[in-house]
C-alpha cells in the first residue's frame, strides 16, 4: 500500500498531474478524527443529486472550499476554523465522493462544467452573496469553469494547488490528456463520417498532431523520472475517469485570482532514499510547474501568484501559515 502511494504522489507531482487518469489523488496528510466544529447539510443540485455541505458558521463574507479529486469537505477540517473569525466558511464535497450522491457515470454528469453547475447550485441553494471560492487541485476546473462562464456569481477565486491545465491550458506546453481528449473528438468526427470540410479538417490536424506528438514525447521524459510503478497499481474507479473524460480547455479567467503553486513539490517521501533522482526530478518539477504558473498568469491577468518552494501538494497543509497570510492579504482587498 506505502509503495502505491508514493508512486500515485509521484505520478501526480512529477507529470505535472498528466497521468491523473491512471491513478488515484494520494493521500493528504494524517488528520484527527473529525472534531471539527461544522455543520452538515445537503443541497439538491439536480434531481437525484444532493451535496453535503459543511458549515463551520461565521458572520463575514461567505468563503466556500472545493476539495482535490477523491476526496471531501472534510478535508478542509483543519484550517476552515481558523478563517471563521472574519469569514463564514463553507465546504462542498463535490458528487461522488463524500457522503454526496454518486450518480454513475453518463452523459457528461461529471464533466468540468457539470462540476461547475453543482457548485453555482449550492451558491444559489444557500443565498450566498458573491461568496469567494477556494479549490484544491482537481477543483481548479471548477473554479476556472465558473471563472469563464459566471464571473458574476463570485468575489473571487483562491487556487490551492490547483491551477494545472485542467484550469489554465496552455497552449504553448499542451497536455497530454486535455490534448488527447481533443484529438479524440477529431478523429471521432473522421470516422463517423461526419467532417464538414475535409481540408479545414486536415489542416487543422496537421496542427493538433504535432502537438500531441510533443505530449507524448514530453510524458515519456516524466515517466523516465517517476518512481517505478508498482505491481497490482489497479485501475480508477469510473468516476475518477469520467471527471478526467470530462475536462475542457479554459483559457480566459475573469474574478480576482489568488494562486498558489508548490514549485517544486516536497518529493522527499517519493524518493527517501534516492537524493540524485530526488534532485532530477525536484528540478524537473521546478522548470515544468514553474512553466504552468507563467502560463496561468497569462490566462487570468492581474492574478496573485505565490509560489511556495518545496511545498506539499496539500499546500493548505504543508504551509498554513504561508497560506492563511496570503489568504487573509487578498480578502481584505477585495472590493
Amino acid at each position: 500500500m506505502r509503495e502505491k502511494l508514493l508512486w500515485t504522489i509521484g505520478c501526480s507531482l512529477l507529470l505535472s498531474l498528466a497521468v491523473r487518469a491512471q491513478t488515484s489523488t494520494p493521500s493528504p496528510p494524517a488528520k484527527p478524527a473529525d472534531a471539527s466544529p461544522h455543520k452538515v447539510q445537503f443541497v439538491t443540485v439536480e434531481p437525484g443529486v444532493k451535496l453535503e455541505v459543511l458549515d463551520w458558521g461565521g458572520t463575514g463574507r461567505p468563503l466556500v472550499f472545493l476539495a482535490g479529486l477523491g476526496f471531501d469537505a472534510h478535508g478542509f477540517d483543519t484550517i476552515a476554523p481558523k478563517l471563521v473569525p472574519k469569514y463564514h466558511v463553507y465546504a462542498i464535497s463535490r458528487r461522488g465522493f463524500g457522503a454526496s450522491s454518486a450518480p454513475q457515470p453518463r452523459n457528461g454528469n461529471y464533466s468540468a462544467n457539470r462540476l461547475g453547475d453543482d457548485v453555482l447550485a449550492v451558491i444559489d441553494a444557500l443565498k450566498l452573496q458573491r461568496p469567494v471560492l477556494a479549490g484544491h487541485s482537481i477543483a481548479g476546473e471548477e473554479l476556472s469553469s465558473i471563472g469563464t462562464r459566471h464571473p458574476e456569481k463570485v468575489a473571487a477565486l483562491i487556487y490551492l494547488d490547483a491551477g494545472y491545465p485542467y484550469a489554465c491550458y496552455d497552449p504553448i506546453h499542451g497536455d497530454i490528456i486535455l490534448d488527447s481528449l481533443d484529438l479524440k473528438k477529431k478523429l471521432d468526427l473522421f470516422v463517423s463520417a461526419a467532417v464538414p470540410e475535409m481540408n479545414e479538417f486536415f489542416s487543422d490536424l496537421q496542427t493538433t498532431l504535432p502537438r500531441f506528438e510533443n505530449d507524448v514525447t514530453e510524458t515519456r521524459k516524466k515517466l523516465a523520472l517517476s518512481p517505478p510503478r508498482p505491481p497490482h497499481a489497479g485501475t480508477p474507479p469510473p468516476i475518477y475517469v469520467a471527471i478526467n473524460a470530462g475536462e475542457q480547455k479554459y483559457t480566459g479567467i475573469h474574478a480576482p485570482v489568488l494562486a498558489f503553486f508548490a514549485v517544486p513539490h516536497d518529493l522527499s517521501q517519493v524518493f527517501p532514499n534516492d537524493p540524485v533522482a530526488r534532485k532530477a526530478a525536484a528540478d524537473y518539477d521546478l522548470r515544468t510547474t514553474g512553466a504552468q504558473a507563467d502560463a496561468f498568469a497569462k490566462c487570468a491577468p492581474g492574478a496573485r501568484i505565490v509560489r511556495l518552494p518545496n511545498a506539499n501538494h496539500w499546500i493548505f497543509d504543508s504551509d498554513e501559515a504561508e497560506v492563511l497570510r496570503e489568504m487573509n492579504a487578498f480578502l481584505a482587498n477585495l472590493p
